[in-house]
């Protein structure tokens, strides 16, 4: 395993929030706005401005952010996930096939536009998890 992240929801204030971390912790900070996938994911154009993924790096320490998608329901509180970043395709699916015992996948892993397998899952706690597997650079 790579690494076991944080990951923020916002629900609209994604860029302003990640700017003040930003502004209190330094580092380098990555934005990509929902406009920015690609056409064929059909993101609402009332989603073009929001942020679909941020991530502040301090060293070697990572926050990872994003909006939420329009019209979903928001629950301030209940705005995170936990990433676990993993290091090969096998503990990617043991680890989804264990955290969602008694839970929900709420995305089955699946190649991504951004160069990773990714999959989410609700435990049978209600914590969000996002299993994330960089696929290799060609």
């Amino acid at each position: 395993m790579k690494s076991i992240d944080v990951y923020l929801t916002f629900n609209g204030n994604c860029r302003e929030a990640m700017e003040f971390y930003k502004s209190c912790f330094g580092g380098e900070l990555y934005t990509m706005k929902f406009s920015e996938a690609p056409p064929e994911m059909k993101m609402p154009k009332e989603a073009k401005d929001r942020i679909l993924h941020s991530k502040l790096t301090v060293g070697s320490v990572e926050l990872m952010a994003s909006d939420n998608m329009p019209g979903l329901e928001f629950r301030q509180g209940n705005n995170f996930s936990v990433c676990v970043e993993c290091s090969t395709r096998e503990e990617q699916d043991m680890h989804v096939a264990a955290i969602s015992r008694g839970g929900k996948v709420t995305m089955p892993l699946q190649d991504t536009f951004w160069g990773a397998r990714f999959g989410m899952v609700t435990d049978k706690f209600g914590i969000n998890w996002m299993f994330s597997l960089e696929r290799p650079k060609k």
